[in-house]
């Protein structure tokens, strides 16, 4: 899902404002339609929210659910990584 630089893009476009399909587009400098459909995968996958005003949906991240994804995110690789230091004789890593 986050590693589609658009969608990463997108994301860091809504991160702190709400904003038009149509100000991301520009934003990412993508077709109107291609956005969209970016924009309803994020959706799907709960990473952004969208909140109609007249006829503009307007999207913003969800940043409780980034957070969450961060939280995972940080518990498998540090895991990971600290064992793979820890092979190599460096020191494990911990959180």
């Amino acid at each position: 899902m986050l590693a589609h630089p658009i969608r990463r893009r997108i994301l860091e476009l809504v991160w702190d404002t709400e904003r038009a399909s149509s100000d991301v587009a520009q934003g990412c400098g993508i077709p109107k339609p291609a956005a969209s459909q970016q924009l309803r995968a994020l959706l799907r996958a709960d990473l952004v929210t969208v909140r109609m005003r007249g006829t503009q949906r307007l999207y913003r991240a969800r940043l409780d659910t980034l957070a969450e994804l961060r939280t995972l995110l940080e518990a498998f690789w540090g895991e990971r990584l600290g064992a793979l230091d820890a092979a190599f004789g460096g020191e494990p890593r911990h959180k």
